[in-house]
Order: C-alpha cells, then structure tokens, then sequence
C-alpha cells in the first residue's frame, strides 16, 4: 500500500511538472503577442509624405485593437523583410516577391490584405513595372523606330532591390526571356543581371523606387526600373496616357524628397508590365489570431474603403498609399493568390 502511494505520488509529481512546462512553452510562446502592433515599412512608404497614411492606419488599428501602433520605417527592403520573419514586427506592407520571401522565411507569415484594382474586386488588383529612360537618349533604346530590350546590352541599368517585385525580379524576368534567345546569352540568370558583366556595363541599386527613378533622372544610370505607384505622387504625364509604352512623365515642380533635385526632369517608358499588387502580411505568432481576424475584417470594410484619408480621392492633389478613383478598397487574399510571382523568382 505504502509502495503504491509512493508511485501515485511520484505520478502526480511528474504530471504538475510536465504540466508546468507545457504551460511555461505556451506562455513563451504567447509572449509574442503584445500591447504593441508594430508595423514595418519599405523605404518606398517611409518617407514624409506618407505620413498621413501611415498614421490614418495605424489611428483605425489602435480604435479596433485597443492596441498602440508603432511604425517602423526602413531604409532596406531586406531589414522590413527579416523584421517581419524574426517576430520583430506584427505588419508589414511588402511587394509580392518581399511576401513570398517572408513566408520562406517563417511558415507564420500570412497575407491580410491587397488593395483591389479600380473595379473593387481581385480582377484588376494589379500596378505597373516600367523601364524607363531620359526623353532626350530615347532613340538609343530603339530599333527601327521602336522601343526594344535589345538595346540595353552595355547600357548603365538601375534596379530597385533584389528583393522587388516590380524593381527587380519582373523586370529582370523580361530581360532574361528576351536575351535567352541570342547567342551568349542562353544562360543568363537574375544574379548576373545583379552586377555589370555579361549584359549591363554598370548595375545600381536605388534601394527605393523613388530612389531608382532619381538614379535615371541624375544621370547615374541610362535605364531604370521602378513602378508606377510609387513614384505617383512625384510625377505627371505629359504626353500620352498613362502606363502605355512611349508616354512621357515630368518631376512636379513642388515633388518631395527625393525628387526636390531633379524637378522638371522628364522620362520615357521604354517598357511597362502590370503586376500584382502588394499585401499587407501579418506574422501570426507576434499578431496573434484573434487581432489577426479583427484587422482582416476591419482593413476589408466599407468603412475603410471610404476612408479618404486611406483611399486618397486621386483627383484631389493630395499625396497618399493608396487612391480612389471609382471602387477601389482591400480585399482577402489567400496565399496561392501570389503563385505567379513564385513562378518568376524560381
């Protein structure tokens, strides 16, 4: 009897222990959740002039959460990337290609939220990767009268990140689809488009769109690669419709940082491909499920979609994220939504 009390006993022991260090995990675990929504920037959203923005979204966030916000603006797409994947930030607002890296990065990295096309829906959720280059060199980049990639062979190129969906890995993907049928280049792949070497003469990052489209307008590369949205609150057309291959874009006379250098300079598109639009990706184990639901259900509601301090009416000069120009708002989206994008950086 004795020896059996003995063993009930020592049963007992080992199940409060056990219990305690299942509860000890749990509690680790959950310690990632906080009073704090951190949500981190590319450098292409952390300048001054999406302030407004970005503190209209983080208002909405701290009302539904009952949490602060902190905005954590970056300089380097890899830094918002490896905070976002090291539970160092709850948010993150990243292109596709920045998404798809994350989630490789940390199987806890879920998609909230893309801003839809102008038709309200999924369909036409889609901005635009230009090549572009200064008006004045233009017939440098064309054959018989036309714009063509054969052109840029030798040429100074400026590229966004490696890390860019609309900066980099779509353009690059054109370029290496184009060059894989002429001879000595069948086996061009994205890092040698990284560097001068096999096809460019001199390769720049600008680490930034805005900073790839100032390293054309400063003359520090011949061609540059950058995306419509980001440089929209900048810059004006002037001839032609926008997005169209051969239309003309100007530097606004009073453009922000960094443009404030190169006002009044104009560029060319020598190449424009539609693109899928950017997430909001949330990392679940900092966020956590329940915050997670409450901000999916928030970011996709009407009353954000006619928030215009989120949704900036476009005709209204003012600078913004994002615009409103018929039914645009944030709609749900599912990880397969991106497999396109997967399919170009393989």
């Amino acid at each position: 009897m004795k020896k059996s009390w003995f063993g009930i006993s020592l049963f007992l022991v080992v199940a409060l222990l056990l219990s305690a260090c299942s509860e000890g995990t749990a509690g680790a675990k959950d310690a990632k959740v906080d009073d704090v929504i951190k949500i981190a920037w590319y450098p292409n959203e952390s300048g001054t002039d999406m302030k407004s923005s970005r503190d209209e979204i983080g208002r909405v966030i701290e009302e539904a959460t009952g949490k602060t916000v902190e905005h954590q603006l970056t300089t380097d797409y890899a830094i918002a990337i490896e905070t976002l994947v090291n539970d160092n930030a709850d948010l993150a607002f990243m292109g596709a290609q920045g998404y798809i890296e994350a989630k490789n990065g940390n199987d806890a990295i879920q998609p909230l939220v893309v801003p839809t096309g102008a038709s309200g829906t999924l369909d036409d959720a889609l901005y635009h990767s230009w090549l572009a280059v200064n008006v004045d060199a233009q017939d440098d980049f064309k054959v018989d009268g036309e714009f063509s990639l054969e052109t840029l062979e030798q040429k100074s190129m400026s590229f966004v990140s490696n890390s860019s969906t609309s900066g980099f890995v779509v353009p690059s993907s054109s370029i290496i689809g184009f060059y894989a049928e002429k001879s000595g280049f069948e086996d061009l792949v994205p890092e040698d488009l990284m560097e001068g070497g096999p096809l460019f003469s001199q390769v720049l990052f600008g680490n930034s769109h805005q900073g790839s489209a100032v390293n054309l307008l400063s003359n520090n590369s011949e061609v540059a690669a950058f995306c419509d949205t980001c440089v929209g609150n900048y810059v004006e057309v002037i001839e032609g419709e926008e997005n169209k291959v051969g239309s003309v874009y100007k530097v606004k006379d009073d453009a922000a940082e960094p443009f404030n250098t190169v006002t009044g300079k104009e560029f060319i598109l020598m190449s424009v491909t539609p693109v899928l639009n950017a997430p909001f990706a949330a990392n679940l184990d900092a966020l956590g499920q329940e915050d997670y639901d409450t901000l999916k259900e928030l970011f996709s509601s009407d009353e954000i979609a006619n928030n215009e301090k989120i949704f900036v009416p476009k005709d209204s000069g003012e600078p913004g994220l994002f615009f409103k120009t018929e039914n645009e708002r944030f709609a749900e989206v599912e990880d397969a939504w991106f497999d396109p994008i997967r399919e170009l950086s393989n």
